[in-house]
């Protein structure tokens, strides 16, 4: 294998791992910041060392073991004043007894790990915006980038609330637990957050060369469903679990052969996966029947529930679509929501209608780089015959979307246009 192979090959593995290793840390040091150095540093002694030995036969194995090892020593440095510390080591010093293999791999079964580190850093005294850039990018491995995209805002102003909240963590020495009671619901609105922007950027990646990532799809699943058993009479749990229940359906339909997109209406619907439908309007549901239906992601879960209840594109309800997304622009008015709404529009009321939507959205600073702005207009464009202004939206589109699926998908719509024109 090239360098450069061996390189794209570790960092690969890392995304995978990284969740994982902070994890299982955090539950051994009862400390996420150094749980999340000491993984850091095991990522160097990989970059340094794989490229000359070769990748190991179980590479996230051979990760915890390294990070394990950094922290004995870190606390042996220190030299067990603490009495927890102690603690600590011994724990490892039996591990590293019984289980010396480096290819001893990693526990398969997180169990409530993930979530309970996801709640401790939604600590309400951490803000809100931090708290869920934090989760994200040292829990469940999202890049700053990534999470930067997500909120619409810059990675500097990402990076710097990571830095804070990371700060407020370590100094605070905040419990590692799952809270319960008012201490669960004061959490749980971040904690929602989290999982539903892990699932998002599984759905639909920010960046790299596929489209989809099942595994963070699957990860923010499992985890949806492990809170709804943590939180059962907490509407929005209920609803975010059913939301994701309901994109996931279409996963085996969204891609062709070559794992290029395909939009929603030309999917082939035969292959959907009913019984996961079925799943996610029984969560949906349970939602309702918790007094719920008004929440964000129980609106939002109605959406796509109006979609998945079509057995055709031509039967779909899109003046009941219309109508939600107007609900939920009232309660988060948002310039997105606003142009989710402008292509139910455009479906019921026809192109023009949708067109005026989206061009009083142009001068929106949050969607200045949002390529699905200049995407959907330029949809919108050409369904409207104006093939070349539709060829110059798509091309500003493809030059503004970082994921070299959605960007090929976009020059070939645009090439479309310009055919057309």
């Amino acid at each position: 294998m090239t360098a450069a192979g061996t390189h794209q090959t570790i960092l690969a593995v890392w995304r995978i791992e990284q969740p994982r290793l902070i994890t299982s840390l955090a539950r051994l040091l009862r400390d996420v910041p150094l749980a999340e150095d000491l993984t850091q540093e095991a990522l160097t002694v990989a970059l340094e060392r794989w490229p000359k030995t070769g990748i190991p036969e179980r590479p996230g194995a051979w990760l915890m073991t390294t990070a394990k090892r950094r922290a004995f020593d870190h606390l042996r440095r220190r030299r067990m004043l603490d009495h927890k510390h102690q603690m600590i080591v011994r724990e490892m010093e039996e591990e590293e007894r019984i289980m010396p293999d480096l290819d001893t791999p990693l526990d398969d079964d997180i169990g409530d790990e993930m979530l309970r580190l996801i709640f401790t850093a939604c600590h309400p005294l951490i803000s809100r915006e931090a708290r869920v850039a934090l989760a994200l990018r040292m829990i469940c491995g999202l890049t700053t980038q990534e999470i930067a995209r997500a909120y619409l805002v810059a990675e500097a102003t990402i990076a710097q609330r990571i830095l804070r909240a990371k700060k407020t963590l370590s100094d605070s020495g905040l419990a590692y637990e799952t809270p319960h009671g008012e201490q669960l619901s004061q959490r749980l609105g971040s904690v929602l957050e989290v999982i539903y922007l892990i699932f998002n950027e599984g759905y639909t990646a920010a960046r790299g060369d596929n489209w989809f990532r099942l595994q963070l799809c699957n990860e923010a699943l499992r985890l949806g469903r492990v809170l709804t058993s943590v939180a059962p009479l907490e509407p929005e749990a209920h609803a975010l679990l059913a939301l994701m229940e309901l994109n996931a359906s279409r996963a085996a339909a969204r891609t062709d052969a070559a794992g290029d997109p395909i939009l929603l209406l030309e999917q082939n619907r035969g292959r959907w996966d009913r019984l996961q439908i079925q799943r996610g309007l029984k969560a949906l549901t349970r939602a309702e029947e918790l007094d719920g239906a008004g929440g964000i992601y129980a609106l939002q879960a109605a959406i796509i529930a109006c979609h998945a209840k079509a057995m055709s594109a031509d039967e779909t309800d899109w003046g009941r679509i219309a109508g939600l997304y107007t609900e939920l622009a009232r309660i988060l008015p948002s310039p997105i929501v606003e142009l989710n709404r402008a292509v139910a529009i455009g479906m019921v009321e026809g192109p023009e209608a949708a067109l005026d939507i989206v061009e009083s959205l142009r001068d929106e600073p949050a969607l200045k780089d949002y390529h699905l702005l200049p995407s959907v207009r330029g949809d919108l464009l050409y369904k409207l015959g104006r093939f070349d202004e539709a060829q110059r939206a798509f091309q500003m589109a493809a030059g503004l979307a970082e994921n070299r699926r959605e960007h090929d998908f976009l020059m070939r719509r645009a090439g479309e246009a310009a055919a057309k024109g």
